[in-house]
């Protein structure tokens, strides 16, 4: 199986503390990893773990951190298409803290701020054309609706991870099959789940889901369990992985038409995944576990 990853990647620096440090407080801490990360990077690198081939298309520029990105990505098998390459500029640099504790993570990242003004790469068409299914994350909106035009034109199903409202939104839903989104995802005029998935229904999106953290998943007619975690480790990235299972549960073994308990189906391996990323630090060693 083959798929197309389109959108952010970003240098994530993943830091282990007993507690967020408080206005100019120092703190050690327990343990530290570096990994390329991005909603459309860790959905791409759980797609290749689990068998597939996944080429991602971003821009993360050429200045010597791209090289750290670079070799996580080849490790992991991951075709790369970095359309900055031959640009100084450094990689959106993503600080995260994870509380030992409880696993909950604090982001801080500059996103695709620098990577504003890439252009689509002239074989795009054959990049989407070769892909059982093209994803994205809507943070290059030049990448992002291009691809997702042409895979409605060529008939390959297109995943939307909508971990939040972006500017690039109601461009990508007219071309988008599967939206699965967070529970931070809120459309305008929306307060709640129930109302983001109404609105990507009259968007005309056919198939839609609310994650919900370790609650059960929202469908618009029924849930889909979470399985549990016990301890919870490291909540980091958990959404990409699921998005990443997602694509190549659909890519794996829906050939024809798909139906709702076809996609109930994918949406429970995929969480299946996603949780079990939560009993690990940091956003590989699952994949070694």
């Amino acid at each position: 199986m083959r798929a197309l990853f389109v959108g952010l990647c970003t240098l994530d620096v993943i830091t282990l503390v007993d507690h967020v440090p408080a206005p100019n407080e120092k703190l050690t801490a327990r343990t530290q990893t570096v990994a390329a990360g991005g909603p459309a990077t860790g959905a791409a690198a759980t797609f290749a773990h689990l068998g597939g081939e996944a080429v991602l298309l971003t821009a993360f520029g050429g200045h010597p951190l791209a090289g750290a990105i670079d070799a996580d990505l080849a490790a992991l098998g991951v075709d790369v298409i970095n359309l900055t390459a031959d640009s100084p500029e450094p990689p959106a640099v993503s600080t995260i803290l994870v509380t030992a504790a409880t696993g909950d993570r604090a982001v801080a990242s500059t996103n695709a701020a620098s990577g504003a003004s890439v252009s689509p790469p002239g074989d795009l068409s054959v990049l989407v054309g070769d892909a059982d299914v093209v994803l994205v994350d809507a943070h290059h909106p030049a990448l992002a609706v291009p691809a997702a035009r042409l895979a409605r034109a060529a008939g390959v199903p297109t995943l939307l991870d909508a971990g939040s409202w972006r500017p690039a939104t109601p461009a990508l839903l007219p071309y988008v099959d599967v939206a699965v989104c967070s529970a931070d995802f809120h459309p305008p005029g929306t307060t709640t789940p129930a109302e983001a998935l109404a609105f990507l229904h009259d968007a005309g999106v056919r198939w839609t889901a609310v994650t919900r953290g370790a609650s059960p998943i929202l469908r618009p007619d029924g849930q889909i369990p979470v399985p549990a975690v016990t301890p919870v480790v490291d909540t980091l990235g958990a959404g990409d992985v699921l998005h990443g299972a997602l694509a190549h549960h659909l890519a794996t073994h829906i050939t024809t038409r798909l139906t709702p308990p076809a996609f109930d189906a994918a949406l429970a391996f995929a969480a299946t995944v996603a949780s079990r990323t939560c009993a690990t630090f940091g956003t590989r060693e699952w994949m070694r576990a």
